[in-house]
């Protein structure tokens, strides 16, 4: 007969509050209870001692002043720790817990056997002795082909066991691709990738969240096999617990912890004109001055790679023959109000001076050609290198790309198994940093480039637009993106629960590569466009309209792409100028809804709310919306219905819309429904359905060509209730903001009166959409 061994008890044996902070033990390991707030509580677990630590994203919250709120009472059966906000039960036979809220309802149970599982390793690192470099679509990559194993230590895989309720939802832990909205009974790996952004903050419809203290990839899972939370290596199990009372207040506790969300310029808000790529100077000048012919409108020019001299990959400093002149040109771009925005790589080609410069002071990670951005000698240098050769020169906005900065996905042909992505992912990292450490580059490189222009002037914001992102990194001004995508219906559709997700993860700036990066197919499994006749072919261009009529209810407004031209009248037909028209209409309707879009904007960072959301976020009570994946919520009062599929034989396309609780109005007709139907609607090439709240005041602009300091607005109020707008203005860029220089103006609809009412000086031009009239 064989021998079971027994396994060490779980059950708490000695209970300890020190200076407000709660320690239990047992013969498995000590639970660490740390109030951060009445409504936020750090949960640690050990095998025997605590080791803390200092991770980059978080935390920016004291915990002094909460300790002296909170209160431990025990019974015969479990130990109950507390505030008025957030109880936390422990088991004591167990060890398991249990979340409840203030007024005592279950948010979150653990498993009762097992709860918290830790499996130590050894972790080993590649002292790389063999380094091959590889071409692909994504740039010149380094493969590590063989080396010694250098001990890096002792570490954990840490599994957390969990109990969801009935009608629970679950969103965020960042962007994928797989089009996921609810993440109950899915499978999700939080990890980086071109595609894929892992950020370790998990929101529940029930009104909390839980931040993974990680920096190593992690997994969800939520299927037959069981539901947990894995991390891959850490020194603890670390979580924060936060009771936000709904999805939107768990973000506003995550923002408290890792800090608020920088406010982007307004011109941040306007259209952004890409792709890959221009070659000149006079090309892009040119390509502005031919948006001002035809009245479209655009804030931001972007250039993408190789603007570097010849032959030296990455290095930040201009072409001296295709981009001879830069402060002359850069101030003819400026003078007609557009902003320029470069791309910028962590990866200088060896032999370049800026590669030279990095490698004679010691700071480029040993296995690859990136800087070390994890020490701060290494950002402070590639600063200087920015600031020497590009800022000083005129350069408005950074795009950094590559910034994961491993892609080891893109070297196959075929793709693999999600799984085994995830497992190439850890085993290449692990060749590079320390396993602890694995999620953590794109937080330094993107604390690089905003710690280094913040230092250099107070008036010009941030903008970093990059492919991936950590926890904390909303504070860093940075615009994330979903990667090189493929041009096909089924990635539309996907592509609006991947932003979904991620700005649910207490992000809130995303975009996306309007019409796909990938037009035409190949070979490879990730450049897979349907349209090899791209703005040919009727198809695409219909598909490229409703991809560009979606991104104007997103964050930033961006279009970008490789095999075809991506400036609007690329998708002219002298047969049908139908898709045209509709592209410069939609465009005049951003510019438009810009007052509303730079308002919501401002509450993000205010007030810590969320630019675009899931309707599981704003109705939470109602099962029918938490897996609802095409329509959203834009700001408090805009229902955005995107049209994701192609118009029938009779010129219109039509879709399925819900309506949750409350009256909806139709924006364009102005129509009244009520909520809690389903309801069918046609849209024309040039229309996308977006449905007002009952009790809105939408702020709308006379279209002009750039974004101003100060609109002229019309308020549309839709009324049958009372309705209130906090319209946002200041100086439209620099950081006046955080020192009070702002103004808001509230402005209000008594319904029953039919009164509007603006606590400020502006002159009210305004109209009325009743119901029935």
């Amino acid at each position: 007969m064989m021998y079971a061994p027994k396994p060490r008890s779980r059950e708490i044996c000695d209970i300890k509050l020190s200076d407000g902070v709660l320690y239990l033990y047992s013969e498995a390991g000590v639970h660490r209870i740390e109030p951060y707030a009445e409504d936020i509580a750090r949960v640690s677990y050990a095998e025997s001692e605590f080791s803390d630590s200092e991770k980059p994203g978080v935390i920016l919250l004291s915990t002094q002043d909460a300790r002296s709120k909170w209160v431990l009472n025990e019974t015969d059966s479990e130990v109950l720790f507390g505030s008025g906000k957030l109880l936390i039960s422990v088991d004591k036979k167990s060890g398991s817990y249990k979340y409840y809220d203030g007024s005592g309802e279950l948010l979150l149970a653990e498993r009762e056997r097992d709860a918290k599982e830790l499996d130590r390793f050894e972790a080993f690192k590649t002292a790389a002795s063999k380094v091959e470099t590889v071409k692909t679509a994504d740039g010149e990559k380094k493969v590590v082909t063989g080396g010694d194993k250098i001990s890096c230590g002792s570490f954990y895989h840490t599994r957390m066991h969990l109990y969801w309720q009935n009608k629970e939802a679950l969103y965020g832990l960042g962007q994928h691709e797989e089009g996921f909205m609810n993440l109950r009974g899915k499978t999700v790996y939080v990890y980086h990738a071109n595609r894929k952004i892992g950020v370790p903050m998990l929101v529940s419809s029930k009104g909390y969240g839980i931040l993974i203290d990680t920096y190593s990839p992690m997994i969800l899972n939520d299927n037959e096999y069981g539901s947990y939370i894995y991390t891959e290596a850490d020194s603890q199990m670390d979580y924060y617990f936060m009771n936000g009372g709904t999805p939107d207040g768990a973000v506003a506790c995550y923002r408290r912890l890792t800090g608020k969300a920088a406010l982007l310029p307004k011109w941040a808000f306007g259209y952004w004109q890409s792709r890959e790529r221009y070659e000149s100077f006079d090309e892009i000048i040119n390509t502005v001055k031919e948006f001002d012919r035809r009245n479209i409108g655009i804030d931001c020019i972007v250039q993408d790679w190789c603007s570097w001299p010849d032959g030296q990959w990455g290095q930040k400093s201009f072409n001296p023959v295709t981009y001879a002149n830069p402060d002359e040109k850069l101030s003819e771009l400026h003078s007609s109000g557009v902003k320029f925005m470069l791309s910028i790589w962590p990866n200088p080609c060896a032999g370049g001076p800026d590669y030279e410069e990095f490698k004679n002071a010691g700071l480029m990670l040993e296995t690859d050609d990136y800087y070390n951005a994890f020490d701060e000698d290494a950002r402070k240098l590639y600063w200087q290198q920015v600031y020497k050769n590009l800022y000083s020169h005129g350069v408005d906005a950074w795009w950094c790309d590559s910034s994961e900065p491993l892609t080891p996905e893109w070297n196959h042909v075929v793709r693999r198994e999600p799984g085994r992505a995830y497992e190439e992912y850890i085993d290449t990292a692990k060749e590079r940093f320390d396993c602890d450490k694995m999620n953590e580059y794109p937080f330094w490189h993107a604390k690089t480039l905003y710690d280094g222009m913040r230092q250099t002037t107070s008036s010009k914001r941030v903008v970093n637009l990059t492919r991936c992102a950590y926890t904390g990194q909303q504070r860093l001004s940075c615009v994330l993106w979903s990667g090189d995508i493929s041009a096909s219906w089924d990635t539309f559709r996907r592509q609006i629960a991947a932003g979904l997700n991620f700005c649910a993860s207490g992000l809130p700036y995303w975009t996306t590569d309007i019409g796909g990066f990938f037009v035409k197919n190949s070979v490879n499994w990730y450049w897979k466009g349907d349209y090899d006749n791209t703005t040919s072919d009727p198809d695409y261009r219909e598909l490229y309209v409703r991809w560009y009529q979606w991104a104007t209810c997103l964050p930033v407004f961006r279009a970008h792409g490789t095999d075809c031209p991506r400036e609007p009248w690329a998708f002219e037909d002298s047969a049908d100028m139908s898709c045209y028209d509709a592209l410069v209409k939609a465009n005049h309707f951003r510019y438009m809804l810009l007052p509303y879009i730079y308002s919501t904007a401002a509450q993000a960072y205010f007030s810590d709310g969320s630019i675009i959301k899931p309707l599981g976020f704003e109705f939470s009570d109602d099962e029918n919306v938490l897996d609802i994946k095409d329509q959203y919520m834009f700001g408090k009062s805009l229902m955005v219905c995107p049209i994701t599929c192609r118009r029938g034989s009779d010129g219109y396309a039509e879709r399925k819309v819900y309506l949750p609780k409350g009256g909806w109005y139709d924006m364009k007709s102005k129509k009244y429904y009520d909520g809690e139907q389903y309801i069918s609607v046609k849209a024309a090439i040039d229309e996308m359905p977006i449905f007002v709240r009952e009790g809105s005041i939408i702020p709308l602009a006379e279209f002009k060509t750039r974004t101003r300091p100060k609109d002229d607005i019309k308020l549309i109020v839709f009324g049958g209730k009372d309705a209130e707008f906090d319209l946002y203005e200041d100086a439209a860029d620099g950081y006046g903001y955080e020192n009070g220089e702002y103004g808001f103006s509230r402005i209000k609809w008594n319904d029953e009166k039919a009164c509007l009412e603006c606590d400020g000086d502006a002159e009210l031009n305004f109209e009325v959409v009743s119901r029935g009239k």
